[in-house]
């Protein structure tokens, strides 16, 4: 086995120079690389995969490139950022839970750093060694010490955010979670422009960094990471008026519209059934009012979705116009499924926004407001399949992937391969397809984490429709929601409140919504698996959860203990200090009239 997916690595950095070329063509220029990083974004969320969100430039990208029907990441964005960075697995790359909700037992044990690890070596690393310009902008949230940023970390040049979010038309942080936004530039503390909105901005940085060096001649590698539709989800108000009356039907009937046109395009099954998550209230006995209000943090996503469309096409645009679009690989895809949670619900988060954030119904999703949009949303936005992000479920690890090459004919253009593919797949692919050498657990002399991704060249040309073996298992682990996948089957547990912590078993080729338990008729796999998950929590040293865990509690914490108790204990400070100086001055002027 370890031989078969050696060779599939290491044929296409042979001969793809060739292939790509035609036969008998003269060798091509090593092709320009973009990955187009999208935050939060789930299944159904792209036209092409069956959305109602106009997304025509992406859309242009699966048409003359591969879709990806069945690509997994993991359930929250660090730890996907990790693996997408260098082929190796979160635990080992250092991500085994994230700054924000890692619980306190957990910290400093080996594979939770919470930040990008010294043992892995990042693609910006390789590809800067292999004679590429590196660049990234937008969200890095790997790390914000100067040896963690991404100029410490192989990048040329760099403007990056080291938090999970921020605000996307100010320089302002999450409040509540965050004291600052942590912008920096080239790893220096940076300001945002005036005329500052996330998705312009990440892209007209990035075409600023191309065009800097372009007088190298050298090929480029460019990471550009979104911030939408990350909370808190904004956008102009001309992209959220376009969806003014897109979503009065409600949750479900999104949900049901979407499975049925990514079934009518042939990215699921026909027929493919679904669960109603139990956070997903029933739409028509909401107040009017909130159904109306529900249905407008829904219009600003599509909005913010569409944005960020618009810059991905802006920048096609700009590749065309310099002659450089045809020798680039685009790579789109998104961190982890739909964001579920809903400050709102919790009183101390609610108290919070309602603090910092205009609320109004009306404002939601402009400047200077707090949107985001619930479970009922991130369940639709992630149909036709169960769960959402933080969930090991479908909804929160299976996200759209689309590769596209647009000057090369051996790419099967228009098609899409529906056989399990996993983000660690994208650093041994993007390496191979520039000719550019990975590393194979050691480099510049160290030992290093090897990359475990098997290269997907065969399936982007169509010399197989799969380069995981059928008896291959990958184990996946994060805050306690676990999955293995071993060809068309996955074992996976999701902790409270998406799950029970027990086992479950589904064939997701043919159950992408993992409606159907086949734990009780296939016994043997059943174990099979059980015992595959052991092995990688033994070899990637899993940590067992506290009790009462969960995700979205240990976020307040963090916020909590992070910015709000340094905020009260300054205020308290400065009570005591005032109630001081009035004890001082009543005794001063008492001891003035005794003298």
């Amino acid at each position: 086995m370890r031989r078969a997916i050696t060779l599939l690595w290491a044929a296409p950095l042979l001969c793809t120079v060739a292939l790509v070329s035609g036969a008998g063509a003269a060798e091509r220029k090593r092709p320009n690389i973009v990955i187009l990083l999208a935050d939060d974004w789930g299944f159904s969320d792209v036209g092409s995969f069956g959305s109602e969100i106009h997304t025509p430039n992406i859309d242009a990208l699966a048409k003359i490139g591969v879709r990806f029907s069945n690509f997994h990441v993991a359930g929250t964005c660090s730890p996907t950022r990790a693996m997408l960075q260098t082929g190796v697995s979160n635990h080992r790359a250092g991500l085994g839970n994230m700054p924000e909700t890692i619980p306190p037992e957990h910290v400093g044990k080996p594979g939770y750093d919470t930040v990008l690890n010294d043992r892995v070596v990042t693609l910006a690393t390789l590809f800067r060694d292999g004679g590429y310009r590196t660049y990234l902008t937008g969200k890095w949230h790997l790390g914000r010490t100067p040896d963690k940023l991404p100029t410490a970390r192989g990048y040329d040049h760099a403007f990056s955010l080291a938090d999970a979010g921020a605000d996307n038309f100010e320089q302002r942080p999450i409040e509540g979670l965050y004291d600052t936004a942590d912008w920096t530039e080239d790893g220096k503390p940076a300001i945002l422009p005036k005329d500052y909105y996330s998705s312009r901005f990440v892209v007209e940085k990035m075409i600023d960094y191309i065009e800097r060096g372009r007088s190298s001649g050298r090929p480029f590698f460019a990471s550009i990471n979104f911030l939408a539709n990350h909370i808190p989800v904004q956008a102009p108000d001309a992209y959220i008026a376009r969806y003014r009356t897109a979503y009065d039907g409600g949750w479900t009937a999104l949900r049901t519209a979407r499975r049925d046109r990514a079934a009518a395009l042939g990215i699921i099954p026909a027929g493919t059934p679904m669960v109603t998550m139990a956070s997903t209230r029933d739409w028509n006995a909401l107040p009017p009012a909130e159904r109306a209000a529900r249905a407008r943090a829904m219009a600003a996503y599509g909005g913010m979705a569409e944005a960020a469309d618009a810059e991905i096409g802006r920048l096609v645009a700009h590749l065309k116009a310099t002659g450089d679009y045809a020798d680039t690989v685009f790579v789109f895809l998104s961190d982890n499924g739909a964001e579920p949670i809903d400050p709102m619900a919790n009183i101390l988060s609610a108290l919070n926004s309602r603090l910092h954030y205009d609320l109004a119904p009306e404002s939601q999703g402009r400047r200077g407001s707090f949107t985001s949009i619930g479970p009922g949303w991130a369940s639709a936005a992630a149909s036709p399949l169960r769960g959402y992000k933080f969930s090991a479920g479908e909804g929160g690890l299976r996200v759209p992937l689309i590769l596209a090459w647009p000057g090369n004919p051996a790419l099967k253009a228009g098609t899409i391969a529906g056989r399990f593919a996993y983000v660690t797949d994208i650093a041994p692919t993007l390496l191979a397809l520039a000719g550019v050498p990975g590393q194979k657990g050691s480099y510049r002399g160290k030992p290093v984490e090897p990359m475990m991704g098997a290269n997907l060249w065969p399936v982007l040309t169509g010399a197989a429709d799969s380069v995981h073996p059928a008896d291959q298992a990958i184990g996946y682990e994060l805050a306690g929601n676990a999955a293995v996948f071993r060809g068309d089957y996955k074992l996976v547990k999701n902790l409270p409140p998406t799950g029970t912590g027990e086992w479950h078993l589904y064939d997701i080729a043919r159950d992408p919504g993992e409606t159907r338990d086949l734990a009780g008729a296939m016994p043997a796999l059943f174990t099979a698996l059980q015992a595959d998950y052991a092995a990688f929590a033994r070899r990637d040293q899993v940590l067992p959860m506290p009790a009462g865990y969960t995700a979205e509690v240990q976020i307040n914490r963090s916020g909590f203990n992070k910015s709000v108790r340094p905020k009260l204990l300054r205020a308290l400070a400065a009570l005591l200090a005032l109630g001081a100086l009035v004890t001082g001055a009543v005794w001063w002027r008492r001891m003035a009239r005794r003298t």
